[in-house]
């Protein structure tokens, strides 16, 4: 996924004169051609983000658009208030891509793990948050970047993982994607959690339950209509993530379904990291079955949230 939305960077260059490339941290040979091709264009710089952040804003109230890449926790975390101040108070046009987000540095421990990315800029007015699900809609994702009027965030997962979108699906940012059709439940997740929900949703078709899924690349702005159009079909929803369920997709889908005020009464749950720095050290795959976060867990909350409404088919 990052080699991915690097190239299409590089592309993209290559035919705008206004787009900057700035990384922080990105390791030796990355965007190599880029380098070689439009050095005018091409920053690698030490690992100051702050000021690297301020650099970004510059450039872009100069009418570039900045590109800028390091660890999503560095680019969040570390320089919250230059991003702040810097790009979100004056809805400057730079994307910041973050490596890693969620549990993929899980090897490095809690201070690599980006498990509060989405609910850092979600808190920025006017922040756009892009979670997309494989390298195949990142393809599709970045070209719309260009144009997009302030900051973005672009989430981006380990690289590798199975390609679920389609990809003849025109990407929109600000939309949400139904996946699966159902009237029992409904599964809205965000990122590399689209896979486990598409692959729950058809577990449970097998043992009688009809389950929706919406893919919601999208985090801010949310799709609202199309998500409570679902919701109203389905007595429980239940949300996906790899973040904390606090400040993330979980926080933004409560808060829309709490103010929907839904004649009939729904089930709801989040599913992600309940509120703790992830303890353990492994892989991403191992923190997130350890957390429960997976397919397993999606099923057995789905079936117990239905037991709790009546609804659930046996």
């Amino acid at each position: 996924m990052r080699k991915t939305v690097l190239n299409e960077v590089y592309k993209l260059a290559k035919q705008d004169k206004r787009i900057f490339f700035i990384g922080s941290d990105v390791g030796a040979g990355t965007l190599d051609e880029f380098k070689k091709d439009i050095p005018e264009r091409f920053f690698i710089e030490g690992i100051y983000e702050q000021n690297l952040t301020g650099v970004a804003a510059g450039l872009a109230l100069e009418g570039k658009i900045v590109y800028f890449n390091t660890i999503a926790t560095f680019i969040t975390r570390r320089n919250f208030e230059q991003v702040v101040l810097d790009l979100g108070l004056h809805h400057l046009n730079v994307r910041l891509i973050g490596n890693g987000g969620g549990l993929v540095y899980a090897p490095l421990g809690p201070t690599h793990q980006a498990t509060d990315d989405i609910a850092i800029m979600r808190a920025i007015p006017g922040m756009t948050i892009l979670c997309p699900a494989d390298a195949e809609e990142m393809k599709r994702l970045v070209p719309t970047t260009v144009e997009h009027k302030g900051p973005i965030y672009i989430r981006l997962g380990k690289g590798g993982d199975p390609i679920v979108t389609n990809p003849k699906e025109p990407f929109i940012i600000g939309k949400a994607y139904p996946m699966r059709q159902g009237n029992d439940a409904l599964i809205i997740s965000t990122g590399i959690c689209l896979k486990m929900s598409l692959e729950a949703a058809d577990e449970l078709a097998k043992q009688g339950i009809k389950a929706a899924v919406v893919h919601v690349p999208t985090v801010k702005p949310l799709d609202e209509k199309t998500i409570l159009s679902l919701a109203s079909k389905a007595p429980v929803i239940v949300s996906v993530e790899e973040h904390n369920i606090i400040g993330g997709l979980g926080s933004a889908i409560s808060e829309l379904l709490a103010e929907a005020n839904f004649s009939t009464a729904k089930r709801f749950k989040r599913i992600g990291i309940n509120d703790v720095f992830p303890e353990k050290y492994g892989s991403q795959d191992s923190l997130m079955k350890y957390l429960g976060i997976s397919q397993e867990s999606i099923i057995k909350t789905i079936k117990e949230l239905g037991k709790e409404n009546g609804k659930a088919k046996k």
